[in-house]
C-alpha cells in the first residue's frame, strides 16, 4: 500500500479532511494541524492540496488509533502483540543468551516470509528525476522559533561500513540550504554509531533519505530495534508481506520502491559540524542548539503525483503519542520474554513523551523484585533513556493507569523509592549535563512481610500540587513555578514534572513524604528553554482564515491554553 492508497481509505473512513485553499507551510500548516492533533481522539488526517509547490502535504496520517492500526494492517494493535507472543514462545531456550535468540527469528516461517525482497530495475521512487533544489518541496517550519524549515519524517538510510548490514532510523532535518540539511542523529542513534565508524575510516558516508511510501515504513524506522534488525523485516512481519526494495542509483544501499521522494547524498566526517537548531520537539520544549553533521544532497527522485508526509512535535498529545503506542504494544512481549519475564503489562502514558515515565506491572514472587526489574528494563536499548519508571503489581481487570493512582497513596517515599544517576534522552533538558542525569524507580507493588519490617506503610498518602517547596506529613508535593496556576490539569502539571524534574537532585523524600521539585531550573541551567507554544500572528490569521478552510465547525488553538505557562519571549529561558 503507497501512500496515496492509504489517503484513499482514510477518506472512505470518514478520517481525512482535504484543504484545498492556499496554506503556507510556514506555521500555518503546522497550527491546522495541532488543532487537529489535540482534537478529541487525535482529530482527523489533514490533506493539503494547495501548498505553493506542485507537492501536497499529508500531516496527522496516523494520529489516532483507528489510522495507526490501518497503517499497520491490524483491527487492533494486540493481534501483533499476540503474534509475537507466539513468535518468541518457538524460540525460548533457557540455554541461549538473547543475541542468540534473536539470530534465529530471520530462520522461522513467519520472519523469513517477511524479510525485504531486492528487486532488479527502477522502483515507482525513482520515476521522475528532479532538480536538486529543497525549496521545491513543501518541507514545513512547525514552531515560531525554528530557524528554518525541518524534515519531521524522513527514513535515513546508511549501511554498516564493517558488516554491511543497512540502519533505518529518523532524524530531522534542519534545511541549510537548497542542497543541505542537518542530520540529528543522537551520540546514542545507530546512524550516530555509522558515522564514527566512517570518520575512523576517513571515508564518506553514503545515506539516502526517503520520504512517504506505505506508512508502516515511517513507523518501522521509529521502532526501538536492536542494531542490527532489519527495520523492513519488522514493517514485512506486521503487514504479512514483504517489503520490495530496489538500489539507490549512486550508492548500494536499497530502498522500498514505492515511497514518494529519495534524496540520495552523502556525510562527511571530515566537515565542520553544522550548530543546528533549535527545534520545537516531541518533548513539548525547544531543543536547543547543537552540532552535527550535514548531509549533502546530490540527487532527488520521485514517484509521479507524489505526496509529501510531514508530522508536527509538542506539547503532547501529538501523533507521535500513536507510534510510541504502538510501539508499547509490540515490544512488550520481547521484553516479557526475553528480558524481564515477570512483567505483565506497560504503559507509556502520553504526557511522558515515551522516555519520561513509564508504568510496568509485574507478577512479583519475591523481596525487591520492583528493583530488578528496574535495573533489568534500564538496560534494554531505548528503554534506557526512561528517566522515571513505576512498578506495580498486577491485578487482573484494573487498569495500570487506575493501579498506580491507587497505588501511590500507600507509597512510603524512602522505602520505595530508588535514585540513581544513569543515561537519559540527549533532549532531557533538566539535568546539566547531556544525556545523563537522574533516574529513579518507584516500587508501588503489594510488598510483603519481610518489606514492611522496620519501616512504616502510610495510608491515604495524599498529591497536591503547591507553589511553596516544603516537606510535609502525609503528602507528595509537586512545586511548579509561581505564575502556573494550581489549578493547572493534573495531565499538564504531570508532563512538566517528568520534563523539569532531575530526580537526584529534585526530589526529596522521607518516610510520610516527598517533594518533587518540578519549577523550570533557570537559576541552575543555562541550557533550560521554552514549552513550544504557536505565535499569536499564526494563530489570529488561522482564526480569521477559517472560514476560507472550509473544514467545518471552529476549533480554538491549543496554544491559548499553554501561553500563560511562557517565561517571556524566546525560545530559551532568560535568567
Amino acid at each position: 500500500m503507497n501512500i496515496k492508497n492509504f489517503i484513499a481509505e482514510l477518506e472512505k473512513s470518514g478520517e481525512l479532511i482535504t484543504i484545498e485553499t492556499p496554506v503556507s507551510p510556514n506555521l500555518e500548516i503546522a497550527e491546522l494541524t495541532d488543532r487537529q492533533c489535540k482534537s478529541p481522539g487525535g482529530g482527523k488526517a489533514l490533506l493539503f492540496t494547495n501548498t505553493g509547490t506542485k507537492f501536497p502535504v499529508i500531516t496527522n496520517i496516523m494520529g489516532s488509533n483507528s489510522r495507526i492500526n490501518k497503517a499497520l494492517s491490524v483491527n487492533n494493535l494486540s493481534e501483533i502483540e499476540q503474534r509475537i507472543d507466539s513468535l518468541f514462545t518457538k524460540v525460548m531456550s533457557p540455554k541461549m543468551s538473547l543475541w542468540e535468540k534473536l539470530s534465529l527469528l530471520p530462520t522461522l516461517k513467519e520472519v523469513s516470509t517477511a524479510m525485504p525482497k531486492r528487486k532488479k530495475g527502477k522502483g515507482e521512487c525513482q520515476e521522475v528525476q528532479m532538480e536538486v533544489d529543497l525549496s521545491q518541496i513543501p518541507i514545513l517550519t512547525s514552531a515560531p522559533h525554528d530557524p528554518a524549515p525541518f524534515v519531521t519524517l524522513p527514513m535515513v538510510h546508511t549501511i554498516d561500513p564493517d558488516n554491511g548490514s543497512q540502519n533505518v532510523g529518523m532524524y530531522r532535518m534542519q534545511v541549510i540550504d537548497n542542497q543541505t540539511t542537518g542530520m540529528h542523529w543522537h551520540i546514542h542513534k545507530t546512524g550516530a554509531n555509522h558515522y564514527r565508524k566512517y570518520k575512523e575510516r576517513g571515508e564518506k558516508m553514503p545515506v539516502t533519505v526517503c520520504l512517504g511510501g506505505d506508512p508502516i515504513y515511517t513507523f518501522a524506522a521509529t521502532a526501538p530495534l536492536p542494531e542490527g534488525i532489519d527495520e523492513y523485516m519488522l514493517a514485512g512481519f506486521i503487514q504479512r508481506k514483504p517489503v520490495e526494495l530496489v538500489k539507490c542509483t549512486e550508492s548500494n544501499i536499497y530502498i522500498p520502491s514505492d515511497v514518494d521522494f529519495v534524496l540520495e547524498g552523502y556525510v562527511d566526517p571530515s566537515e565542520e559540524l553544522f550548530y543546528e537548531g533549535p527545534f520545537g520537539d516531541h518533548t513539548g520544549f525547544y531543543s536547543l542548539e547543537d552540532y552535527y553533521p550535514k548531509f549533502h544532497i546530490t540527487r532527488i527522485t520521485h514517484r509521479k503525483n507524489a505526496i509529501y508526509p510531514a508530522t508536527i512535535v509538542g506539547i503532547p498529545p501529538m501523533e507521535d503519542f500513536y507510534f510510541a503506542l504502538a510501539s508499547e504494544r509490540i515490544f512488550v512481549e520481547p521484553i516479557r520474554k526475553i528480558i524481564a519475564p515477570e512483567v505483565v503489562d506497560m504503559l507509556m502514558p502520553m504526557e511522558g513523551v515515551a522516555h519520561n515515565i513509564v508504568l510496568v506491572s509485574i507478577k512479583k514472587s519475591y523481596p525487591a523484585q520492583a528493583f530488578k526489574v528496574a535495573a533489568a528494563l534500564w538496560g534494554a536499548g531505548q528503554m534506557g533513556f526512561n528517566k522515571c519508571l513505576v512498578i506495580l503489581s498486577h491485578k487482573p481487570g484494573v487498569s495500570i493507569k487506575d493501579n498506580f493512582l491507587e497505588s501511590i497513596k500507600t507509597m512510603n517515599p524512602l522505602r520505595d523509592c530508588t535514585i540513581v544517576n544513569g543515561t537519559l534522552d540527549v533532549l532531557d533538558h533538566a539535568t546539566p549535563t547531556t544525556g545523563m542525569g537522574g533516574k529513579i524507580a518507584i516500587d508501588l507493588t503489594e510488598k510483603l512481610p519481610v518489606e514492611l519490617l522496620g519501616s512504616e506503610h502510610p495510608t491515604g498518602l495524599e498529591v497536591r500540587i503547591s507553589h511553596e517547596n516544603s516537606l510535609e506529613s502525609g503528602v507528595i508535593k509537586i512545586v511548579i513555578d509561581n505564575h502556573i496556576p494550581l489549578d493547572t490539569p493534573l495531565g499538564v502539571i504531570t508532563w512538566l514534572t517528568g520534563a523539569n524534574c532531575d530526580p537526584m537532585r529534585d526530589i526529596t523524600v522521607s518516610s510520610s513524604g516527598a517533594v518533587i521539585d518540578a519549577r523550570a531550573k533557570i537559576a541552575l541551567l543555562e541550557r533550560h528553554p521554552q514549552i513550544v507554544t504557536q505565535s499569536s500572528t499564526v494563530i489570529e490569521l488561522v482564526d480569521s482564515r477559517w472560514g476560507e478552510y472550509m473544514i467545518g465547525d471552529f476549533i480554538e488553538s491549543p496554544s491559548l491554553a499553554y501561553l500563560p505557562l511562557l517565561f517571556g519571549e524566546g525560545y530559551k529561558i532568560k535568567k
